[in-house]
C-alpha cells in the first residue's frame, strides 16, 4: 500500500501506510430533501506575477473546474465566502470577478446553484465611519452582484461591528438593505472565532442576546429572508434559534464540528447546510445527503461519523485559519496541481497539523487517490525538512 514519512507530535517520524479510498460517485442523480451549499475555495496561480502577500492572482480556469465538480455532486455553491479567503486575500474586486464567472458557469450545468457573498469589505476603516456608509456599502455590492444575475448571501460587515452603537444599529442597516433586494436573501451570522473583528455582532458579546436582535430582524423581513446561516459552532445554539425562526425561514448550519446531527435535526425540524467542510469533503457529504433523501439515516451517519473529526481538526483554534486545510486537501486529492494560495495562506498552518489532516482525511477514506497523495505530501514533507 502507499505511504509517506510523517512527523508525530513530540519529536521523530513514522511510516505512514495509507488505506483503500471510499468509493463515493463523482455525480448525484436526483435532488436531496435539505438544501446543501459548499461553501468554495480559490485556486491561486502560483505563476503570475505578482506579490503573493499583497495581490490575488487567481487560476480562473481551475477554480471554475472545481465549482463544477460540486455542482455535478448536487452541492450548490456558495460563493466568494470566506472559504474563498473573503478579507483574507480575497479583495472585492477580484470577488466580484468570481461572482460573475460563477454565475455564467452556473447557467450552463443543470444543477448549478450559486449564492454569493455582498459585504462591506471594500469600504476601507476610517475615523468617523456611519451606519450610513455602511448602508452604502452593502448597496452597492448587492448591486453589483445582482447586476451579473447573482443571488446574494448577506455577509457580516467588520464596519459595521465597528461603529455600530447598539441593537438598533443592525437592526437599520439590515432592514434598510433588505428592503432593496430583488430575491430573499441568505444571511450570514459569522462568529468571532472565525473573524474576531466581529466580537459583539449584532450589538452584544453575549451571543443568546444577539441572537434575539437577529431573530427581531429576521421576523421584521421575512418575506426577503430566504435562510439565515450562523457560524458559532455550537448546537445548542443553533438549535435554540432553529426552533424561533419565522415561518419560512431556513436555518443554514454553518457549524464545522457538529453538521451531522444538525443536518439530521430531531423532532422539532433540522438545518440545511452552508459549509466550508462541504468543499472538502464533497464526495462523502453528497452521498451521505442522498442516503438521507432515500430514509436511510444510519447510512447517513455511517458516511459522516469519520468526516467529522477531519473537520474539527482543519477548524481548529485560530479557526480563521481553516483555508489552508482546505486547499492541501484539495492539491493532495489532485484538485488542484499545486499547494500555493492568495496572501501566503499556506502557511499558515504548522507541518504537525498538515500531517495530522493527512491522517485524518485517510481514516475518512477521503484519499481518492492514495499513491498520488503519498507521493504528493512526501513532496511537501521533504520541503518542510522532514525525511
Amino acid at each position: 500500500m502507499p505511504h509517506v514519512i510523517l512527523p508525530k507530535p513530540g519529536g521523530g517520524t513514522e511510516r505512514f501506510v495509507t488505506a483503500p479510498p471510499r468509493d463515493y460517485p463523482a455525480r448525484q442523480a436526483g435532488g436531496f430533501n435539505r438544501v446543501a451549499f459548499a461553501a468554495a475555495h480559490v485556486v491561486c496561480d502560483p505563476l503570475a506575477e505578482a506579490d503573493p502577500w499583497l495581490d490575488a492572482a487567481v487560476d480562473w480556469e481551475r477554480t471554475i473546474a472545481f465549482r463544477t465538480s460540486l455542482w455535478d455532486l448536487g452541492l450548490g455553491v456558495a460563493e466568494a465566502m470566506d472559504t474563498a479567503q473573503r478579507g483574507m486575500g480575497l479583495d472585492w474586486t477580484t470577488a466580484l470577478e468570481l461572482i460573475r464567472r460563477s454565475v455564467e458557469a452556473a447557467k450552463d450545468h443543470p444543477q448549478g446553484l450559486v449564492f454569493s457573498g455582498a459585504g462591506t469589505d471594500h469600504l476601507a476603516p476610517a475615523p468617523g465611519q456611519t451606519v450610513n456608509d455602511v448602508i452604502a456599502a452593502y448597496e452597492q455590492q448587492i448591486a453589483a452582484i445582482e447586476k451579473v444575475g447573482g443571488r446574494i448571501i448577506l455577509m457580516a460587515s467588520r464596519a459595521l461591528a465597528a461603529c455600530a452603537k447598539g441593537p438598533d444599529d443592525y437592526a437599520r442597516v439590515y432592514g434598510r438593505v433588505l428592503s432593496q433586494v430583488k430575491e430573499p436573501v441568505i444571511i450570514h451570522w459569522l462568529g468571532e472565532m472565525f473573524d474576531p473583528a466581529l466580537e459583539g455582532y449584532w450589538g452584544s458579546k453575549d451571543h443568546m442576546a444577539a441572537m434575539d436582535t437577529c431573530l427581531a430582524v429576521l421576523a421584521d423581513n421575512a418575506a426577503k429572508v430566504d435562510g439565515i446561516k450562523i457560524s458559532l459552532l455550537s448546537k445548542e445554539k443553533e438549535i435554540a434559534m432553529r426552533r424561533k425562526l419565522p415561518a419560512g425561514v431556513r436555518m443554514y448550519t454553518g457549524d464545522d464540528f457538529n453538521y451531522a446531527e444538525l443536518i439530521a435535526g430531531d423532532e422539532a425540524g433540522h438545518s440545511d447546510a452552508l459549509l466550508g467542510i462541504f468543499d472538502a469533503i464533497a464526495p462523502a457529504a453528497a452521498a451521505a445527503l442522498a442516503a438521507l433523501s432515500q430514509g436511510d439515516e444510519a447510512r447517513f451517519h455511517e458516511i459522516l461519523a469519520p468526516t467529522v473529526p477531519l473537520s474539527r481538526h482543519i477548524f481548529k483554534a485560530p479557526t480563521r485559519f481553516y483555508k489552508t486545510g482546505i486547499v492541501f486537501l484539495a492539491w493532495a486529492n489532485g484538485l488542484q496541481d499545486h499547494f500555493t494560495m492568495i496572501g501566503g495562506q499556506e502557511s499558515a498552518r504548522s507541518t504537525l497539523h498538515l500531517a495530522e489532516l493527512f491522517r485524518l482525511a485517510d481514516a475518512a477514506g477521503l484519499l481518492r487517490d492514495p499513491e498520488l497523495a503519498c507521493r504528493r505530501m512526501g513532496q511537501l514533507m521533504a520541503v518542510r525538512g522532514v525525511g
